[in-house]
């Protein structure tokens, strides 16, 4: 069985149960670390609707959010979430702002004894992209 999550009469993704159970959790999780909602609504009858406004903020929010952390298990555990955020956007259409997490990593790298700081950008945008080919309907 999936759900479905829609954009007006559009389906983005189709998950199973399960992954879509564990996306929603991570939802909630990270809507109260940037302070934001998500627009993704509620999952009724295997079917939620996306806010493209209101997720396009929360995707930016959480880009930048997801940028400045410079904890490195927190940043792991983040990852995948922000990953797969950035893939929905993109099936979405939605022009996400990498700028500021440009930015973030540009300041970063000033500080930084990482040798991969530089690549932080470029391998989440990777990442996103891969994901889009797992997730698009």
């Amino acid at each position: 069985m999936s759900q479905y999550y829609d954009l007006g009469d559009r389906t983005l993704w189709t998950p199973s149960n399960g992954t879509s159970r564990l996306f929603m959790s991570q939802v909630t999780v990270y809507q109260a670390e940037v302070g934001l909602s998500s627009g993704i609504g509620p999952m009724e009858a295997d079917e939620c609707q996306i806010d493209p406004v209101a997720f396009a903020a929360f995707v930016d929010a959480l880009l930048a959010w997801h940028s400045k952390t410079r904890h490195a298990v927190m940043a792991t555990m983040s990852e995948g979430f922000v990953a797969t955020v950035l893939a929905l956007a993109e099936i979405a259409s939605i022009e996400v702002s990498w700028q500021g997490a440009k930015r973030a990593e540009s300041h970063y790298l000033k500080t930084a004894s990482d040798p991969h700081a530089k690549q932080w950008t470029a391998e989440l945008q990777q990442k996103s992209r891969e994901l889009v080919r797992h997730m698009a309907p």
